[in-house]
């Protein structure tokens, strides 16, 4: 059995606890979606509009290093010059705003696409109408921004090469000066001539680039594509933000149904109880199974064939711990239920049947006296007896015992001892009465099977598994709570008697009999009657049979038979 204890939930504990709590998991995951709905709404919203703008090379373009173009323009830089606070000032004075610069230029996104010279120039507002007109502007601010840079490049070389052709020149003057003062046959005539032929050479080469700047055309770029009215805010974005509620509900969905399962005491499945009560499964009647009431299930049905198995397994369980003797034939075995409740009655009912269709001599015994019964159904009902005269009567002395003891018409070898009267019979149970009518039976009998009253109702149960070899807790779903669980097990375990495990049922309807008719009788007198026999008792008599029994050690039948005299 420790192998089979199972140690920590796994994934079909997990599928099982959605499967319980789907509707938790659901409501939850509708709150999500419902939640991200309504924030959306209070979200500001966010329209972006797009400019693309084509990006020609002009006079000072040049590539920098590490850049991610190969070119002429590094668009990684123009990117950046977009963004940049010059950009902005003017973009400013366009939309003729008071607003900074810096706040401006923190709606600009820039992108640009693979393998192109193309700047899309994103700008993000409140309205689209801000948002076109933004992106318009800061494309038009760079552009212009761009132009003037290029403009200023070439005034900057045109001087630079002015102020060389002034030096030039000068130099070549003093040359002229010097070759005009030398007769023709000095001998320094030809260095003066090389010198005046080189620097010729430079103003010339100088001229032809000035004339090359001075009628160059500043071609900054252009816009392609111009900025268009958004429809549609980019943000908030009401789909994202539902997809995410509708994750974030599930996930509260599924630990509010881990919370949930954590504290629920109720048994919702057979495979808890072991983990959370400490007590091991015999037997899970499952809903296939369809459990009756009003009768036992068949041998070759679901149900039947689950109670063979129950069947199979507390004999063997009862052979291990409880070795056969010469003095004791029959082996006990109590069922009781955790919580109020048909389910022993159940149980009861089908184990003996089951150990009776082997051919072994079963008797059973309902001890569920009429007064603690709650929406229980009769065990006399489920095997096909009488339900009177029974236990309560044999112990008050009304019937015998062998007079009471009745055989059930479909299972020869199973022998019943109904509840008996209705009337109340408190403390009979855990009479030494009782324990010589039970002491009786088990050596006419191979098992003694007792359904006893639940362990939440009174303290009969734990009397009766005193007198027991072997008891079985009956579990009903959705009704039994684990506490009652653990208490059932720790009050067999105080009486010392063997806990073989437990037995899950489904939950089941309260037994409602066919009224029988109306008796001749007013019911309170018949109840008054009955009232007054049990209190003629003798009670001397049974105090004597408490003394003479341990002395004289009677024959367990001459003990039942006396005591019921």
């Amino acid at each position: 059995m420790d192998a089979a204890h199972p140690g920590s939930m796994d994934l079909s504990d997990y599928l099982g606890l959605v499967r319980r709590h789907w509707w938790v998991v659901l409501l939850l995951t509708a709150v999500g979606v419902a939640g991200a709905a309504a924030v959306t709404r209070t979200l500001p919203r966010e329209y972006v509009s797009s400019t693309s703008v084509l990006v020609q090379p002009s006079g000072g373009d040049a590539n920098a290093a590490g850049g991610r173009t190969k070119g002429e323009i590094n668009l990684d830089t123009e990117a950046q010059l977009v963004r940049s606070t010059q950009v902005a000032a003017t973009a400013a004075e366009l939309l003729r705003t008071k607003a900074d610069p810096r706040e401006l230029a923190r709606g600009v996104s820039v992108e640009v696409p693979a393998n192109t010279t193309v700047l899309q120039i994103k700008y993000a507002a409140r309205t689209p109408e801000l948002a076109q007109a933004g992106s318009h502007a800061f494309a038009e601010a760079y552009l212009r921004s761009r132009e003037e840079n290029a403009h200023y490049d070439l005034d900057t070389q045109i001087k630079a090469l002015n102020a060389k052709l002034k030096q030039l020149s000068a130099q070549l003057g003093q040359v002229i000066t010097k070759l005009g003062k030398l007769s023709g046959d000095a001998p320094n005539r030809p260095t003066l001539d090389s010198q005046r032929t080189t620097l010729q050479t430079q103003i010339n080469q100088l001229n032809g680039k000035l004339n090359g700047l001075s009628t160059t055309a500043v071609s900054a770029g252009r816009i392609i594509s111009d900025a268009g009215l958004p429809n549609r805010p980019r943000k908030p974005d009401l789909k994202i933000n539902l997809a995410g509620g509708a994750v974030l509900g599930a996930l509260l969905g599924l630990l509010a149904a881990a919370l949930r399962h954590r504290l629920d005491r109720r048994v919702r499945r057979a495979g808890d109880v072991w983990r959370r009560a400490d007590v091991p499964v015999l037997a899970e009647v499952t809903g296939r199974a369809k459990p009756r009431l009003d009768d036992v299930f068949p041998p070759y049905g679901s149900g039947g064939r689950i109670f063979n198995r129950l069947r199979n397994e507390v004999v063997a369980a009862i052979a291990a711990v409880v070795p056969p003797t010469d003095d004791t034939r029959g082996r006990a075995v109590v069922v009781t239920g955790a919580s109020r409740g048909p389910s022993a009655t159940l149980v009861a009912a089908n184990l003996a049947t089951a150990l009776a269709r082997t051919g072994s001599e079963v008797v059973l015994v309902g001890a569920h006296q009429p007064d603690l019964l709650v929406g229980v159904a009769p065990l006399a009902g489920m095997v096909g007896v009488q339900p009177t005269p029974g236990l309560s009567d044999v112990i008050c002395g009304r019937v015998a015992l062998s007079t009471a003891l009745q055989r059930a018409p479909r299972t020869p070898h199973l022998r019943v001892l109904a509840t008996g009267a209705t009337a109340s019979a408190a403390g009979l149970l855990q009479s030494q009465a009782l324990r010589d009518i039970l002491a009786h039976l088990r050596t006419q009998c191979d098992y003694l099977i007792i359904e006893a009253p639940s362990t939440e109702a009174s303290a009969d149960a734990q009397s009766l598994a005193g007198v027991a070899d072997a008891a079985i807790v009956a579990i009903e779903l959705r009704r039994t709570r684990y506490p009652q669980v653990a208490d059932a097990a720790e009050q067999l375990r105080r009486v010392g008697t063997v806990l073989l495990g437990s037995v899950v049922v489904p939950r089941l309807k309260p037994f409602v009999p066919t009224p029988a008719p109306a008796p001749a009788t007013p019911p309170s007198a018949a109840l008054v009657e009955d009232t007054q026999h049990f209190q003629r008792l003798d009670d001397a008599k049974l105090a004597e049979l408490d003394a003479a029994a341990p002395a004289t050690a009677p024959a367990p039948a001459a003990a039942a038979e006396r005591s019921v005299a």
